[in-house]
């Protein structure tokens, strides 16, 4: 577990829980590490919702998969962040969404029960573990609104461009790189990848924008 170490003490879960008690805590959580490979499923929509997952190294995707197998990306998740934990704590009895290895990654599973309900030795941590679940569910509402405000535009244009802002918006910087490659925008945005790719095409000719690969600039 040591080797985990600065990807944990970066994890919004565990703020404000000292160095010296972060593996006992562990231990007390039934907390385990697996590995997957890229494109590998790490949590199945219909699945039970029973564990939160945390990325230890790599990163993951939150995607959702309609009736007719169209694909929508959720949320990018890399090292150190929280995904699934929603849902867990809601005690679905299933997920609605699929977590899928975007590279090899590792990633540390526990039971959220055993966060929600303190052990029988009234361990000192939890009360800072559920007050750092709360604060990172709240995070994730502001950022599900974020998509909503993406994907609720009319044009893909819009589209391009809100997600766009947000991302400069994030980073203090008009020149930044995205975590997704074309088709992996294209599903995020919730539109067709040609349609994506002429747009962006457009937008470089007008001077609004320029672009390689995962990296944009907005001029």
């Amino acid at each position: 577990m040591k080797k985990y170490l600065k990807a944990l003490q970066n994890c919004s879960l565990f703020r404000g829980i000292a160095e010296e008690s972060l593996f006992t805590m562990l231990t007390c959580l039934g907390a385990r590490v697996e590995s997957f490979d890229k494109k590998y499923t790490v949590f199945a929509e219909g699945s039970p919702a029973r564990y939160i997952g945390i990325v230890l190294s790599g990163s993951v995707q939150i995607v959702q998969i309609d009736y007719y197998g169209n694909r929508s990306i959720l949320s990018h998740m890399k090292e150190s962040d929280v995904f699934a934990e929603a849902f867990a704590c809601a005690e679905m009895t299933s997920l609605p969404i699929s977590v899928v290895a975007n590279e090899p990654s590792e990633i540390m599973l526990i039971e959220c029960s055993h966060i929600l309900h303190t052990c029988s030795n009234s361990c000192g941590f939890h009360q800072q573990l559920i007050f750092n679940m709360m604060k990172d569910l709240a995070s994730k509402t502001i950022l599900f609104h974020q998509k909503i405000e993406v994907v609720s535009q009319r044009t893909t244009r819009d589209k391009i461009m809100t997600y766009l802002s947000q991302e400069a918006k994030k980073r203090g910087c008009n020149s930044f790189d995205i975590p997704y490659d074309r088709q992996a925008l294209a599903d995020y945005l919730e539109i067709d990848r040609s349609g994506l790719s002429a747009e962006i095409g457009k937008l470089k000719k007008e001077g609004i924008i320029e672009s390689h690969k995962n990296h944009f600039e907005l001029l």
